[in-house]
């Protein structure tokens, strides 16, 4: 009987208001042996009433929750804990600050629930430590409503409080929350310190803002700190990832002391923006370059030199993991090779390399892009296989498989089963409803999303929701509520496909002289995306003047695109202006653009069949 299930069977026993001790002892009991049971009744549930001395109670309680963190039969020893603090005898800030991180590191989420209500009836909330504690249990478990509502109640959190929830956005993937958490603290009375520096520093490079890094490089100067390796590590990283080589470089040379990871960070500053000379240089130099080292290279040379080195890279390297692997395979995706990915896929399998979400999560978005439903579906067992097709990510992938596939029932009901859903989730989910004409659930999933806890619709969500209105055919005015919803409420900025789907919205209704001036007003003057929106709406409305000022500024943005030839051509054509026909036709020939062929293809026995189509 494996750890997982023995823990299983208990929460099922604990998930109630207060715990039931009898319970507790009768399930933990027919999981020992005989003789177990004897030591088991003899050591830890004597006595189960006699209140406890104050010294005595909270020393037992400190001692049992090392035992808890630190040996095998951890769940008694957490059990024996909960006994002791329902015995009527007070415990001391600290034995509960114990307590707390023993339910944290067993992933205990329901007792520790229940602990939080006995601190909160015995008074101790008010415990800056107790409270921080509390509020790393929920950031932890990933309820950072929970934790922030806990951070907001502390009338003086220390720093290591405020880290602790920075850390916490940051790992879960809420850059902005972070950042504006660090603002905060930053304001409070309170000085930031290395800890609190990595973490921002995280987000910083994540989200891409370099100078907001600048900044806090600045600071860490001022603060002293830029001594500190591990702060070191992530100014490497975060200029790394806003594609600031040089600073990334010039930080490590300043470094008086380098460990595995300022190597590493920097070859893949290097690697990751395609310097791949660069990268080569400092894996040379490194003392002991490891796994990481040269999986970093390899994803370089995947994504922006010849594959095929890659490949090579990888057949040399003594202990690949899938990593490595997964480099490749995610090369190969990018490249429009999803082919070729599923070789190297079945590859990877033959040769027994443990495959994680990450190696899923990659092959199933090239069989999105191909589409290919039979290897999709082969796939989607490995993931039940592996017992990865109930993680976000691995889940997320799924559903945009099937989505892109056209298989949408398949992706709803994959969508309801997933235990964890992200933003990313929603926003596959939306968008495959979007692409597959289904406007009114769309909506419904829109008004739904904007209820959940912790997540907000972003700018990708609202791209489908205005979608969704165009393919409905929904009024300009229904369309322009969600719009002014996004930009008032949601403080998001439009992008280009945003007024995109307007512009369509208001070709339907033929009003595009109020989409020209739209175009203005959003500052889109120079987006080759916005005018071909226009002259589709356009030509749709029959308008040829506006379109022809379309046209016009595609091929000032974007060059001779056959798109706006063959446009222009067909509506003169539409209203029997056969002179401009002709003339269309002899710029084309004159300009060498030629109608590019259509495509379309089927899959017949897992390979796919490709028709080019005039």
């Amino acid at each position: 009987m494996s750890r997982s299930y023995k823990q299983n069977v208990i929460y099922t026993k604990l998930c109630q208001k207060f715990i039931n001790f009898e319970l507790v002892k009768k399930c933990s009991v027919q999981l020992l042996s005989k003789r177990q049971q004897n030591c088991f009744f003899s050591k830890y549930f004597s006595n189960t009433t006699k209140p406890y001395q104050e010294d005595e109670f909270n020393s037992k309680i400190i001692f049992i929750s090392n035992q808890a963190q630190a040996e095998i039969s951890s769940e008694i020893a957490l059990f024996k804990d909960f006994q002791i603090l329902n015995s009527g005898s007070k415990p001391s800030a600290y034995s509960l600050v114990n307590l707390t991180r023993s339910c944290t590191n067993l992933g205990w989420f329901s007792p520790g629930e229940q602990l939080h209500c006995c601190i909160l009836k015995s008074g101790y909330v008010s415990n800056v430590f107790v409270a921080t504690a509390l509020v790393n249990f929920y950031v932890k478990f990933q309820f950072l409503g929970n934790a922030q509502q806990l951070f907001d109640e502390m009338t003086e959190p220390n720093v290591v409080t405020w880290n602790t929830l920075i850390s916490g956005y940051v790992r879960s993937g809420k850059f902005t929350a972070a950042l504006n958490l660090f603002i905060q603290l930053e304001r409070s009375e309170l000085c930031s310190d290395s800890y609190s520096f990595t973490a921002v520093l995280s987000a910083c490079g994540s989200l891409g803002l370099v100078l907001l890094g600048k900044l806090i490089h600045s600071k860490i100067v001022k603060f002293g700190v830029d001594c500190s390796i591990v702060v070191s590590n992530s100014l490497i990283d975060m200029y790394g990832k806003c594609s600031f080589v040089e600073d990334s470089t010039r930080v490590f040379n300043s470094m008086m002391q380098k460990d595995t990871i300022s190597w590493n960070s920097v070859i893949a500053a290097n690697a990751r923006n395609g310097r791949l000379d660069q990268g080569f240089d400092f894996l040379r130099q490194m003392p002991e370059p490891d796994t990481v080292s040269y999986n970093e290279v390899i994803s370089g040379v995947a994504q922006f030199g010849n594959i095929e080195d890659a490949i090579g890279m990888l057949s040399r390297l003594p202990n690949p993991n899938s990593s490595s692997w997964n480099s490749i395979i995610t090369g190969y995706v990018n490249r429009g090779r999803a082919e070729e990915a599923l070789l190297f896929f079945q590859n990877m399998h033959r040769s027994t390399v443990f495959m994680d979400q990450f190696t899923f999560s990659s092959i199933l978005s090239g069989i999105a892009d191909i589409p290919a439903i039979t290897w999709g579906k082969l796939i989607h067992c490995c993931t039940v296989k592996y017992g990865v097709n109930e993680t976000v990510v691995v889940g997320t992938a799924l559903v945009d498989m099937y989505s892109k596939c056209g298989q949408m029932n398949e992706a709803g009901i994959l969508f309801g089963w997933l235990p964890v859903k992200n933003l990313i989730t929603w926003n596959t989910i939306i968008s495959g409803y979007a692409h597959n004409s289904n406007s009114d659930e769309v909506i419904r999933l829109f008004e739904q999303l904007k209820s959940v806890k912790d997540l907000q619709p972003d700018g990708i969500t609202f791209v489908n929701v205005l979608a969704a209105c165009w393919h409905n055919r929904m009024s300009c005015d229904a369309a322009n509520d969600y719009f002014e919803l996004m930009v008032n409420d949601y403080g998001i900025s439009p992008m280009p496909e945003h007024c995109s789907s307007m512009i369509k919205l208001m070709g339907q209704e033929g009003d595009v002289s109020k989409a020209k001036k739209m175009i203005y007003e959003l500052g889109f003057e120079n987006c080759g995306l916005v005018w071909r929106a226009l002259l589709g709406a356009s030509v749709t409305c029959g308008n040829t003047d506006i379109a022809e000022a379309a046209a016009a500024k595609v091929i000032e943005s974007e060059g001779n695109n056959e798109f706006v030839y063959v446009l222009m051509s067909n509506m003169y054509a539409l209203h029997k202006k056969w002179i401009d026909v002709g003339d269309m036709r002899e710029k084309m020939k004159e300009k060498r653009v030629k109608k590019e062929a259509g495509r379309s293809w089927i899959e017949v026995e897992n390979s796919i069949t490709v028709t080019s189509i005039i």
